[in-house]
């Protein structure tokens, strides 16, 4: 395994850390396991009770099919190598350096959100990323994109998810392949532990981080409770995952810019000023 690169973590900026109006209460953070504690420690600083139950749990594929480990031996002859998220990054990346001590050179290099370009970077990779839509339609509205027949794309990524990178890729032409190296799971909670726990805190706000992870609430919620939760906020990194709150009967849905922890802040501070007293 070579020694890649750590991350250093970047402080927030200061108009970030300004005073704000008392919190009304607690929130629910349901980012994965070890991927939290930036944004949980941020939230209580601005005196919000947090609560942190993952939506999503991550399983690295350790052992790849013979087909997976080819196109790794194979980096070299795509032209284009995208991450789908920073938990791409983060594993894809440790099985590109089992088989690439050092990168090989002549490749485009794209993700889509600021954090999973901040972990590429870390690797001396200059990366691609949409500058304000940090998503799939995003990415695929990149110049560089537009222009691809014949060209062979890998798209770095956890098993299942959507398919919209890669259809609408092959379908200006190019060869796409795809390198699954992680499972996303849903939680194993027993029933009714995540209604209780919605209501033992008195939960105000949740914090939806993926399509999935909304799909998840509703997994372990059951239909009766999803019913008694329906006016509880939710902040969600997008669009699209609005849509789907929507559909499912959440009335009161704040869209954040994307996914990270910054615009996942913003939302929740606009939420507070517009509640205050």
């Amino acid at each position: 395994m070579p020694c890649w690169p750590r991350v250093q973590r970047k402080s927030w900026p200061r108009f970030m850390a300004r005073d704000k109006p008392a919190a009304p209460g607690a929130v629910l953070v349901t980012r994965p396991a070890g991927q939290a504690g930036e944004l949980c420690r941020s939230l209580r600083e601005r005196g919000w009770q947090v609560i942190h139950q993952p939506m999503l749990e991550l399983e690295v594929l350790e052992e790849l099919p013979p087909q997976q480990r080819q196109i790794l031996l194979d980096l070299d002859s795509y032209q284009h190598v995208i991450f789908v998220s920073a938990n791409a990054v983060r594993h894809g990346m440790d099985r590109i350096g089992d088989f690439w001590p050092q990168l090989p050179v002549g490749l485009n290099w794209y993700t889509v959100g600021a954090a999973s370009a901040e972990l590429l970077e870390a690797y001396g990779i200059n990366v691609r990323t949409p500058a304000t839509d940090m998503s799939s339609e995003g990415l695929l509205a990149l110049p560089a994109l537009q222009t691809v027949s014949g060209q062979r794309i890998l798209i770095v990524r956890g098993e299942g998810g959507r398919t919209l990178l890669r259809e609408e890729l092959g379908g200006r032409g190019a060869q796409v392949d795809e390198l699954a190296c992680y499972r996303r799971k849903c939680p194993q909670l027993a029933a009714g532990e995540l209604a209780a726990k919605l209501s033992k805190f008195d939960i105000q706000l949740i914090l939806i981080s993926s399509g999935e992870g909304l799909v998840n609430l509703q997994t372990l919620l059951s239909p009766l409770e999803t019913t008694k939760f329906t006016d509880t906020s939710l902040v969600v990194p997008s669009q699209r995952v609005a849509e789907l709150a929507r559909d499912s009967g959440f009335k009161r849905v704040i869209v954040a810019q994307n996914a990270s922890d910054r615009a996942m802040l913003c939302a929740l501070e606009q939420w507070v000023s517009s509640h205050g007293d």
